[in-house]
């Protein structure tokens, strides 16, 4: 059964941090006002509203978009797990007698630290700006391949590709941020990614590491029963005691 009160040592943001329509309820349109309010959502917008702008610019809709559209779908779970273990887990590193610390490595680990914090929750403007950046690169050269492969409109697919890309990186921001929240789940399936994200968090941070979804956990086995894991003592520095 799911909890129902706040839990005592701060692991989501109290209940006062998401303001109310109703005192009595938190709702899910009341975290979705709040998120809104936060910096990056107006870029998110503007950037699926720059991305679907284009799209239907260029025209040329087939069933090559379907194909495009499910391959972005599949390969984010992998690249989001991927993401998560080797840039946001990333330990400081020591060259020629000087440490060399990434800054979303930095950013995340004070997440940890104050996952009660929902400013903290979000990706700072910055890197907003070059997700959106080599996101666009990237789905730019990966165009090439998949012309070769299906024909097709290559700028009108590479557009549909910018869309869903854009669109995930929003979805994966408003989860993140709904988990952090007050809100308790309802569904079946934010339930199963409200309660590996706080596992993640607050039992074992070497495990756990989808935000939008479970299937690269299970598929790469970082999805254990966590009946049979130990809770660990660095969830909330990541080992890094004493750094930002």
């Amino acid at each position: 059964m799911l909890p129902t009160a706040e839990p005592p040592d701060g692991l989501t943001a109290p209940a006062e941090a998401v303001p109310r329509r109703n005192p009595e309820q938190l709702t899910l349109g009341d975290c979705w006002r709040c998120f809104a309010h936060q910096s990056s959502a107006p870029w998110l917008g503007a950037a699926l509203l720059a991305a679907a702008a284009l799209r239907l610019a260029l025209g040329q809709f087939d069933w090559r978009d379907l194909v495009v559209a499910a391959g972005v779908i599949a390969l984010t779970p992998p690249v989001e797990w991927l993401i998560h273990v080797f840039l946001l887990h990333a330990k400081p590193v020591r060259v020629f007698g000087r440490t060399w610390d990434l800054l979303a490595a930095r950013e995340h680990r004070a997440h940890h630290r104050r996952p009660a914090k929902l400013a903290g929750v979000l990706i700072p403007t910055y890197a907003l700006l070059i997700f959106f950046a080599q996101i666009a690169v990237t789905v730019w050269l990966v165009s090439f391949p998949i012309h070769w492969i299906f024909g097709g409109d290559r700028l009108a697919h590479a557009a549909t590709g910018l869309f869903f890309s854009y669109a995930i990186l929003s979805a994966y921001e408003w989860s993140h941020f709904l988990i952090h929240t007050p809100y308790r789940p309802r569904g079946r399936y934010y339930r199963a990614i409200w309660r590996g994200h706080r596992l993640h968090h607050f039992k074992n941070e070497h495990y756990w590491f989808g935000v939008t979804s479970t299937v690269a956990d299970h598929l790469l086995g970082t999805a254990p029963d966590q009946a049979t894991i130990a809770r660990s003592r660095t969830a909330r520095t990541l080992g890094t005691d004493g750094l930002g």
